[in-house]
């Protein structure tokens, strides 16, 4: 789903534009693409993520939902995440995805929250919270998994930590990788994931 990321233009109001209640109200009309074209204006608009959260929750069309994360995206602050967190649990996977895509975006709103995901009782959730770490920049997103490594007992979030720190791992996750591969021997798949997530880094590294 191409949302609009977070750096993207925001959409002030003007004085040609609907006045806040006039769009929030058109969140809820029964035309789609006045809810499309509300949801556009909102972009930006703090005040209206109260709105927007509301409107996420009922929506139906796939359109009109990414135009709504991405009026979040555009706000940008603590609520805005947590309007689109819930939708971590949802049992659409193309709203899982969305929600997922929409949080990479708010790195810095995001990471009041990241710890909390990763200590969720859902595996699934803690799954999912990698994704989001992966945007996290440099040792902040190293320490987040390595954190994940010595403490997790689900192997398939061992797995996808690993699989992210193949990706932005460097020699102070050895250690943590190295442990995670003695702790779960019995888990083939997991000591060979850590062999490659070492390659990786060590050819990265030079």
């Amino acid at each position: 789903m191409p949302l609009i990321k977070r750096d993207a233009a925001p959409s002030p109001a003007s004085a040609g534009e609907p006045d806040l209640a006039g769009l929030t109200a058109a969140l809820t009309n029964s035309d789609a693409d006045t809810r499309w074209a509300a949801a556009r204006a909102l972009g930006g608009r703090a005040q209206a993520v109260p709105a927007l959260a509301a409107a996420l929750a009922t929506e139906g069309v796939p359109q009109v939902r990414e135009a709504i994360m991405t009026a979040l995206i555009r706000v940008g602050d603590e609520a805005s995440v947590m309007a689109l967190m819930p939708y971590l649990r949802s049992p659409d996977a193309g709203r899982r995805g969305a929600a997922i895509e929409a949080l990479q975006a708010l790195p810095q709103a995001t990471a009041p929250f990241i710890a909390a995901l990763l200590a969720d009782g859902d595996s699934d959730v803690r799954i999912l919270a990698m994704e989001i770490v992966r945007g996290i920049p440099g040792p902040e997103a190293v320490r987040l998994l390595c954190g994940v490594l010595e403490h997790e007992q689900h192997a398939n979030v061992c797995a996808a930590a690993i699989d992210v720190l193949a990706e932005v791992g460097t020699r102070d996750a050895l250690p943590a990788l190295e442990a995670c591969a003695i702790r779960f021997a019995g888990t083939p798949f997991l000591p060979f994931a850590v062999s490659i997530a070492v390659a990786r880094i060590a050819d990265a590294e030079g």
